[in-house]
């Protein structure tokens, strides 16, 4: 069943684990938490071209002041995560004031129940909520070969939680990067520097509307 899956599969456990960017000093203007897996760490992207970086950019450019943290782990799970949240937010030295959670991905290559997933996202989203942290979800797709079902159960997942938690939805993290060669490094799964802009592009009015909500 996972045959056609086994080049994704691969990027995704093989990636040597990186360990999450370390806290700078406290800064003005909103810190925001990036907490995910190798998407956002930026895979096979030099220094300062990752998502994190690219999204601050963005930000500023548009007149907001932020700093975005990048808290990205390559081949994390949800599991994974969940593990290191406290841990995360601990080190940062100061409450961010958003979190982006880009999680799941790894999971549903590798086949995970979705059950598993949500109990592991649900656990993430219920910390953030508990320390009066807002949260921007950022959804993914299954893949076709999963079948219906699956693919049914997990696409669920994010909306759901998102509802929940009163967390702002960007339904898809990926959004008009996958299948475009033009933005994939030549594993064909993850963004380039160009693919990156693009998901930065997708998800920044969503991070925007997140940020003004913080201003009411």
């Amino acid at each position: 069943m996972f045959r056609h899956l086994l080049p994704f599969i691969a990027a995704a456990t093989s990636a040597i684990p990186a360990t999450a960017q370390a806290p700078q000093g406290k800064v003005e203007g909103p810190l925001i938490l990036a907490f995910g897996d190798s998407l956002t760490a930026g895979y096979g992207l030099g220094r300062g071209l990752g998502f994190a970086p690219q999204l601050q950019d963005s930000l500023r450019r548009h007149g907001i002041k932020a700093r975005v943290h990048d808290a990205g782990v390559s081949g994390d799970t949800t599991s994974g995560g969940r593990a290191r949240l406290g841990w995360t937010l601990q080190r940062l030295g100061q409450k961010p004031d958003l979190a982006i959670v880009e999680l799941g991905a790894n999971d549903m290559l590798r086949g995970v129940d979705p059950r598993v997933t949500e109990a592991n996202l649900e656990a993430i989203l219920s910390e953030l909520d508990k320390q009066g942290i807002p949260v921007v979800v950022a959804g993914m797709l299954a893949a076709p070969n999963l079948g219906p079902d699956y693919r049914r159960r997990y696409e669920a997942i994010f909306p759901a939680l998102a509802r929940k938690y009163d967390a702002d939805l960007y339904p898809f993290f990926l959004q008009g990067v996958v299948g475009n060669r033009a933005l994939l490094l030549g594993d064909g799964v993850h963004p380039n520097f160009e693919g990156v802009k693009r998901m930065v592009t997708g998800i920044l009015p969503t991070v925007q509307r997140a940020l003004a909500k913080l201003e009411r």
